[in-house]
């Protein structure tokens, strides 16, 4: 027996790059995390460390004196990990009959089905900031109905500028491999596809088409001022989580307007396991035709993924949600 089922370590390991491949474009948050990756045979927790700011309250010097000086502090922040898994079960059947080439189709099926699990858990802590904006500063969720704007962009920037958070200015590469590259410096909006034709409707947007030599990420939409925005349909609205007057307004049922979150990100905003690197993904296969403990005649097989994943935001200060209406 193998921990990969009936394929070998080395096959394992080709199937593992292949998967993160197919994978990779549904992992908008795996770009612009702090990442970091599992060591094996550790704890099922992962610690985030920052070492604080000094205080800028300087002692003048007196001629002979030495001064107190200061100490370095930190604050730890511990990431719970947890396991993902699925798989799609094949007959013997379809593996000897079938036309198309099954097995491989099904790894890449199941690859997509990963991302997207990773993505959505990801999205669902970090939606959870503390530190949340409505458009056209409306008193809460239940009263949305303005659409996103520059003006309400602005504010967001502003305060996280005052809370020192920094621009993004490198990124998780999106291949299988931990490499990094750089980029201009900004801050990260990332939301749902539905609020694509607003976000270009805001004043002084820049598409992009425009961007010249810069380089580009797979889904962007464009740049406004400090912010450069993403989309995925990962990131779902609250359905008819807003005002009732829905007028020229998505809604789900009527009921309301659905309320879009869009999340602003600074560097270091907030902690992940990469989904890369040697003990990303562990591939599972059961080939048919292979007689197995409760398949004696090898009539089944199977295909499928388990991860040890974990995410958390490392200061809410450094990041925004931002909720807001979609035009129809």
């Amino acid at each position: 027996m193998t921990v990969y089922g009936d394929i070998t370590p080395r096959t394992a390991a080709y199937v593992v790059v292949e998967l993160l491949k197919r994978a990779m474009p549904y992992l908008v948050l795996e770009k612009f995390g702090q990442a970091k990756s599992l060591p094996a045979n550790n704890t099922q927790s992962m610690k985030f460390r920052r070492y604080n700011a000094i205080a800028t309250t300087g002692t003048r010097l007196t001629e002979g004196v030495t001064p107190a000086g200061k100490k370095l502090t930190t604050t730890d922040i511990t990431a719970q990990l947890y396991q993902d898994g699925d798989y799609v079960e094949i007959t013997d059947i379809i593996a000897d009959t079938h036309e198309d080439a099954v097995q491989h189709e099904s790894m890449s099926i199941v690859a997509e089905q990963a991302a997207k699990v990773v993505e959505i858990n990801r999205y669902n802590v970090l939606k959870a900031c503390t530190n949340v904006f409505y458009a056209n500063s409306v008193a809460g969720r239940t009263s949305v109905v303005a659409v996103i704007s520059r003006t309400d962009q602005r504010k967001i920037v502003r305060a996280l500028e005052r809370q020192e958070a920094q621009h993004i200015t490198q990124i998780v590469k999106s291949t299988p491999s931990f490499n990094q590259e750089s980029i201009l410096p900004a801050f990260v909006g990332v939301t749902h596809t539905d609020l694509t034709t607003d976000i270009r409707s805001m004043t002084g947007f820049t598409g992009c088409q425009d961007y010249g030599s810069m380089p580009k990420w797979e889904t962007e939409i464009g740049a406004c001022e400090d912010v450069r925005y993403l989309k995925s349909t990962i990131f779902t609205p609250y359905e008819d989580g807003g005002s009732a007057t829905t007028t020229g307004k998505i809604t789900t049922a009527g009921v309301g307007c659905d309320v879009y979150p869009v999340m602003y990100f600074g560097r270091d905003a907030y902690g992940i396991i990469a989904l890369k690197g040697k003990y990303a993904i562990t591939p599972m296969v059961l080939n048919p035709n292979t007689p197995r403990g409760g398949d004696p005649l090898g009539q089944r097989g199977s295909i499928g993924w388990k991860t040890m994943q974990g995410t958390v935001i490392l200061n809410d200060s450094w990041c925004a949600v931002y909720e807001a209406a979609c035009t129809d």
